[in-house]
């Protein structure tokens, strides 16, 4: 890997009195501010040939020198040999059964064993493509379907699919407490004001969000779900559950809070919830326009063997401890938010 070029700026006068890091912004819009304050406190940026601080001020005049960390893009997009559960494949397309586990594009932690790296392995030429075709993504932690292109024309076939919400996306959710009838969410989603690597339902600033979901059984303590997308935000139905009080089982991030109603569940309910170790989201239907021929081409696949057997657990008849536990279907989680967890992608 070549090792880039310093960068050499000089803060202009109409910037002082602002923060280094936020100056740096400005002069170079092609780096992140994140990017640029990791530098910062690698000590890879000196301000008139002292070590800088993120917080430090600028005055106007000051000659900035960064040495660049080469971008770990360059080694992210790499082939790995990992197997992939291919559903359909063509000249064209090709559509993946992605498992829990495995995030779909490289990032800041896990620049390895990505679906990515996994395509590059088994088609090459997806090099030449933007995002080596990949065009939406699902959740580390969500199985299920994806669609990958494998030609800039279906690649820009798809995108406008997308953007025109006629691509079909079906799910299947096990959420907590007992949803009685079938609805649609429509909100806006956006970063959460306090903890910015989580999503929330926002009044303004967000953008457009729409689920729809169906009641397909009914427990004791949970509700299994059919779920539909018409957009897809970031997290959509995880945020969206917990905001009509119906948090995704095993969800790290938008999951049930306070106390877990044990004497509601049975114990193989119990047994099964306690190795169940990701959200209970699995894309289980989909369907798009073929980007050559132009025929609607549908895919639906079985739950994961996790799912099955969390489905299972539900279903199995055994007298509680005590009455049934029923969540408070359609309030608003909002309060939750002010927890600080880690994301998860």
């Amino acid at each position: 890997m070549t090792q880039p070029d310093p960068i050499l700026v000089e803060i202009p006068n109409n910037l002082a009195g602002l923060r280094l890091d936020l100056a740096l912004a400005k002069l170079l819009p092609d780096y992140s501010r994140s990017r640029l304050q990791g530098w910062i406190k690698e000590a890879r940026v000196r301000v008139d040939d002292q070590a800088a601080t993120v917080k430090q001020k600028v005055f106007g005049g000051e000659r900035v020198h960064i040495m660049p960390q080469p971008p770990m893009e360059e080694s992210a997009f790499k082939a790995e040999a990992i197997d992939l559960a291919i559903v359909y494949e063509d000249e064209h397309l090709l559509v993946i059964n992605k498992p829990a586990g495995m995030v779909v594009h490289p990032a800041a932690g896990n620049w390895e064993g990505t679906l990515l790296n996994a395509l590059l392995h088994h088609l090459p030429q997806l090099h030449d493509l933007p995002r080596a075709g990949i065009v939406h993504r699902l959740d580390k932690d969500t199985s299920g379907l994806l669609v990958v292109a494998k030609t800039i024309a279906a690649q820009t076939s798809l995108v406008r699919q997308l953007q025109a919400r006629t691509v079909k996306r079906e799910y299947r959710a096990m959420v907590w407490g007992q949803v009685w009838k079938n609805g649609t969410v429509d909100t806006e989603i956006g970063r959460h004001p306090h903890a910015r690597t989580k999503m929330a339902v926002t009044r303004t600033g967000g953008k457009p969000a729409i689920t729809h979901y169906e009641v397909l059984e009914r427990f004791a303590v949970h509700t299994y779900l059919r779920c539909r997308l018409e957009t897809g935000r970031t997290h959509q139905i995880r945020v969206h559950m917990q905001h009509i009080g119906a948090p995704m089982v095993g969800d790290p991030v938008y999951g049930l809070r306070g106390i877990v109603p044990n004497k509601s569940m049975t114990p193989t309910l119990r047994e099964a919830l306690k190795v169940f170790k990701r959200q209970a989201l699995h894309a289980v239907r989909l369907g798009l326009m073929h980007p050559l021929s132009g025929e609607f081409m549908e895919w639906q696949i079985d739950l994961p063997a996790d799912m099955k057997a969390l489905l299972e657990a539900m279903r199995f008849v055994e007298e509680p401890e005590e009455e049934v536990f029923e969540m408070n279907y359609g309030e608003d989680f909002d309060e939750d938010f002010e927890l600080d967890l880690e994301d998860e992608e």
